[in-house]
């Protein structure tokens, strides 16, 4: 066991640079709101749902973080800071890696039939802060969503979304994908948005345009003269 908390203390380290130490991990609010969570989780696969909420209720309190006691969570599991709401339906993969003021929220059926309603979360996701995941979709394995993005179809493997809605974006020098961490779920590198891509081309074209009919009205002119 206290191999297993060795393991996690030492993935946040790598994934954050701001703790000396391991004992100071431990003060973070995401690694006891995802102890506590552990706890609910446990409760609410016993059916005991009312000690569930309770704990998640005091979680909530201690913690500013939300997880509904009915959410998956895989390995090393990390939340930077606070803010953060996780519904009932969601799962979450290994090394997944959220920052604060995120929502992986449901879409409410209008029948009052409970079903999978909140995102799914491969392994190695980011999400930066201040997004939102809405709905059952699935977000790829190694996908990052930049921060303040809003999200509610599925993101293919690998893929940076930004935006509102968001939209892959295309990396300069890459094919749209970050293989490595990338803090906030937003790359610093350069980087083009496809629909801004496209209103500067369009903008080219145009200028093409004008220096082309500057140049046949010019040669009118001559041809007067």
């Amino acid at each position: 066991m206290f191999a297993k908390l060795t393991e996690y203390l030492d993935s946040i380290r790598a994934r954050d640079p701001a703790p000396h130490s391991r004992w100071e991990v431990l003060t973070y609010p995401g690694v006891w709101a995802l102890f506590w969570h552990r706890i609910a989780h446990r409760l609410y696969g016993r059916r005991l749902f009312l000690l569930a909420r309770m704990v998640n209720h005091y979680s909530r309190a201690t913690t500013a973080i939300d997880i509904h006691p009915g959410a998956k969570i895989g390995k090393r599991f990390f939340i930077d800071h606070g803010f953060v709401v996780i519904g009932e339906t969601a799962e979450i993969g290994n090394d997944v890696t959220i920052y604060q003021c995120v929502t992986l929220g449901g879409t409410s059926p209008d029948n009052g039939v409970a079903g999978k309603r909140h995102p799914t979360l491969a392994d190695g996701v980011i999400i930066g802060s201040g997004a939102q995941v809405l709905g059952p979709i699935l977000v790829g394995k190694r996908a990052r969503v930049g921060a303040n993005a809003v999200v509610t179809k599925d993101v293919t493997e690998g893929a940076v979304m930004v935006g509102i809605p968001a939209r892959p974006t295309v990396i300069e020098g890459g094919a749209g994908e970050a293989p490595r961490f990338v803090p906030y779920g937003t790359p610093c590198s350069e980087m083009f948005d496809p629909q801004t891509q496209k209103l500067e081309i369009m903008r080219c074209e145009l200028d093409a345009m004008r220096k082309r009919l500057d140049a046949v009205l010019a040669e009118q002119e001559r041809d007067r003269a």
